[in-house]
């Protein structure tokens, strides 16, 4: 297990807070030091910020690109990895507009657009501004990578650690951890008997981490806000989170018995005894994952799969390779989906789709990255919504 990111959350003011951006540096550093003289590998240390919309205010969206480009150049200094500037919001829907250039302006800086939540509902305006951000992002590069740094949110709460969902509320700092975990979930099934003694064996590794993890993080400050053990893959077979499936018994992922194995693994996180933030689900992003790749390029796993899954477990559709042409109708109503399960079921989703400039649905990817493992194009359904539900108006769902 490794810690994904130490994600500090602050609000950095507008013109930004120098001072406040290299004290967040300090304690960045600070905290790594601590986690790793635990034998604990820290991957990142990141920043989150309140929402982009809120620091500027609605007068200065204009100023979201000088924003990025001085967050970017700030965490730099701060030796900082990344910072997320949170969500466009619905009572601002002018600042969805301002995230594409803001994309192409940095190379750090991640991005969301809320398009739900259970206070506001689900906003149709909302839910096409991000439909939008994604077609538009695409080709800022090559191979669709800018979507990488922009997710579409629904019902998810400030505090949550992971990228590109974090976002802050409030003036007094704070942080939380993020975990990289797969590898707990496929030890746990790898010799389990039976599901039980797989379960139990994956809540005890989850609380034990847990506990040396805060043990640690409460000798520091700013205030602590808790781990998210979502468990996060890598894209090799030992810490896929497709391999845990199908070690727990599926004969592949995407097949009968996936939605079982997905509720399973999410529960033994909840009955581990930690303090939570943000998902603590399970993670299931094609790219990211050796084994849901595979399954996804042989077209045993796809699209409306996962968005299954996200009902009983995960975060979403995360890292999802789409067709470079799809259009903003055709994402629209996937996203639609998603927030309409948030809201009904009172959990945060989120959907980070990349479409892929040139590539057409059943293509290879054909990625040289190292935190990618290569699949092929997923198809979405070819037809977009029509009236009502193509309009522009709030819908309020109640949770079950």
């Amino acid at each position: 297990m490794k810690i994904r990111s130490i994600t500090c959350f602050l609000n950095p003011g507008w013109p930004l807070d120098e001072n406040k951006l290299r004290a967040a540096g300090t304690f960045l550093h600070e905290a790594q030091a601590a986690f790793e003289a635990a034998g604990y590998v820290v991957q990142t240390t990141r920043l989150a910020t309140l929402p982009f919309p809120q620091l500027l205010g609605a007068g200065r969206l204009h100023e979201t690109v000088k924003l990025a480009r001085e967050m970017e150049a700030a965490i730099q200094d701060a030796g900082i990895a990344y910072a997320a500037l949170g969500p466009a919001l619905p009572e601002m829907p002018a600042s969805y507009a301002a995230i594409p250039d803001a994309l192409a302006a940095t190379e750090n800086i991640f991005f969301a657009g809320e398009m739900a939540s259970a206070e506001k509902g689900i906003s149709l305006t909302a839910v096409k501004a991000c439909a939008e951000v994604i077609v538009r992002a695409a080709p800022l590069a090559p191979d669709g990578f800018a979507n990488l740094r922009f997710a579409a949110l629904a019902a998810v709460k400030a505090g949550a650690p992971f990228f590109p969902a974090a976002y802050h509320r409030g003036d007094e700092p704070a942080f939380a951890l993020a975990t990289e975990a797969a590898d707990l979930a496929v030890q746990a099934f790898s010799g389990a008997k039976t599901i039980e003694s797989g379960r139990r064996a994956l809540a005890a590794e989850i609380e034990k981490h847990g506990r040396e993890l805060t043990r640690i993080a409460e000798a520091l400050n700013p205030k602590f806000l808790g781990i998210d053990f979502s468990l996060a893959p890598f894209p090799e077979d030992a810490i896929s989170l497709g391999g845990a499936m199908e070690r727990l018994g599926v004969s592949k992922v995407g097949l009968h018995g996936s939605l079982a194995a997905a509720a399973i693994l999410t529960e033994a996180i909840q009955r581990a005894d930690f303090r939570h933030t943000g998902f603590n689900g399970m993670m299931l992003p094609v790219l990211e994952d050796s084994t849901l790749a595979t399954r996804a390029a042989e077209g045993t796993l796809t699209v409306k799969d996962l968005l299954l899954y996200s009902a009983v477990c995960g975060t979403g559709l995360d890292t999802i390779p789409l067709a470079g042409d799809v259009s903003r109708e055709q994402v629209a109503a996937l996203l639609l989906d998603v927030a309409a399960l948030a809201v009904r079921l009172a959990k945060p989703l989120t959907a980070r789709l990349m479409p892929i400039p040139g590539k057409q649905a059943g293509d290879e990817t054909g990625f040289d990255f190292a935190f990618f493992a290569n699949s092929r194009v997923m198809a979405l359904d070819s037809a977009g919504l029509n009236a009502p539900l193509s309009g522009d108006e709030t819908i309020h769902i109640l949770a079950r």
